[in-house]
């Protein structure tokens, strides 16, 4: 009897097969949002305004080989890209059909811009009430709807820089435009909750987030201190409000990140350093003592650390379970990803950037494997065809 051939393998299912997501916003918050759903099987149309595009394309340098700016890669891989100008009778009633047919409808305009469009939650629940209409702003749609958004704002006036740096020195932002990659989480986990909800009643709903609003959730410890105490936190460095050691320490040759969360592993610390007395000293035998008398800690620890170099004292406290690690450049931490199996980079093609890999991990439903982040209108024919043609059309495949 010949034998048969296996029957042809299917790709494994995503957890958003089947979720359409028209993206309208731009430079961070908005697309990181949307690639995240395309990272868990979303198809996302990206809608830029022709010629110039999202503001991010330009940001630069780096550039890619293509020109495109390497931030615009960071937020907006695995997209179809459409080019529409609103102000253009015919555009906007293709960018109304878009939302239409969408899922999901992602947007950072100004509050009550997009009416004029046919584009405010209004007339799309109208048009779509199974929609999830995502608006991010900076300040709300209240008081704050005049205010522009950007990451480097919210960091001030929202608290964040008056906690970060050194004691009596300039406050200082992020080394990244981390209010805009939270206020992206955010909007996700309102995405998804709003798609659950619509599973369950058929029933969309608008999520707003806001830039301001993310970056006071995310302030946690510090702003639950200053509500217990009514005393506004300053900035420390790199140490911790309420825990000692969890800082950087001075070793041979460079700093070590130090994270001691608990009595038994600062025990653990002082054996690893030759000196277990430390453990019994009451200054340092409670958690509290050891925040009371940080400076003397600090000395005594560091006298001790200058014996060896971050990378040695990584190893030895590494096999007692202290936690702690050097501090890394980017390329050094990328390299500890890969060695550690974590594959923290994706290739997208040869002329195009490398991308870091999506942090999400399903046993079930796996992340796609991600595509090159669209060029200005790259899929804009096929998409105006279809969004011209019959609702029920399944959307064109990509060439």
């Amino acid at each position: 009897m010949p034998q048969q051939s296996p029957p042809p393998s299917r790709p494994p299912a995503r957890a958003l097969d089947g979720i359409l997501v028209a993206d309208f916003s731009r430079v961070l918050a908005g697309p990181l949002a949307a690639a995240t759903l395309a990272d868990l099987g979303a198809e996302v149309i990206k809608v830029e305004r022709p010629g110039t595009g999202d503001d991010t394309r330009a940001w630069g340098p780096p550039f890619g080989p293509e020109g495109t700016a390497a931030y615009f890669d960071a937020a907006n891989r695995s997209k179809r890209g459409l080019a529409l100008d609103l102000g253009d009778p015919g555009d906007a009633a293709a960018a109304r059909e878009l939302a239409r047919r969408a899922d999901v409808l992602i947007e950072n305009f100004r509050p009550g811009s997009l009416a004029k469009y046919g584009l405010d939650h209004a007339a799309t629940r109208a048009a779509n009430p199974g929609l999830v209409h995502c608006t991010i702003t900076g300040f709300g749609s209240g008081e704050g709807a005049h205010l522009p958004g950007y990451d480097f704002v919210v960091q001030a006036v929202g608290g964040l820089m008056s906690i970060t740096g050194e004691p009596g020195g300039t406050p200082l932002k992020a080394g990244v435009a981390l209010v805009d990659v939270l206020t992206a989480k955010d909007a996700t986990t309102g995405i998804l909750a709003a798609l659950r909800h619509r599973d369950r009643t058929g029933e969309g709903q608008l999520v707003e987030v806001n830039l301001l609003s993310s970056l006071l959730g995310s302030l946690v410890n510090q702003a639950s201190g200053h509500l217990a105490t009514g005393r506004d936190p300053g900035p420390m460095g790199n140490r911790h409000p309420s825990i000692a050691p969890y800082e950087t320490l001075a070793c041979r040759g460079g700093l070590l990140a130090v994270a001691v969360g608990n009595d038994r592993q600062f025990r653990a610390l002082a054996q690893a350093l030759g000196a277990p007395e430390l453990a019994e000293d009451m200054r340092f035998v409670r958690n509290q003592d050891r925040v009371e008398n940080r400076t003397d800690l600090i000395a005594s620890l560091e006298e001790r650390l200058a014996a060896d170099s971050p990378q040695g004292w990584t190893e030895r406290l590494g096999a007692v379970s202290v936690p702690c690690g050097p501090v890394n450049t980017l390329s050094e931490a990328l390299d500890l990803a890969a060695r550690l199996g974590l594959d923290p980079v994706t290739c997208v093609g040869e002329d195009r950037i490398p991308l870091v890999t999506s942090p999400l991990r399903l046993s079930g439903t796996p992340v796609t494997q991600p595509s090159a982040p669209p060029r200005l209108d790259e899929h804009g024919t096929p998409l105006r065809t279809w969004l011209s043609g019959p609702a029920d059309r399944p959307l064109p495949p990509r060439v």
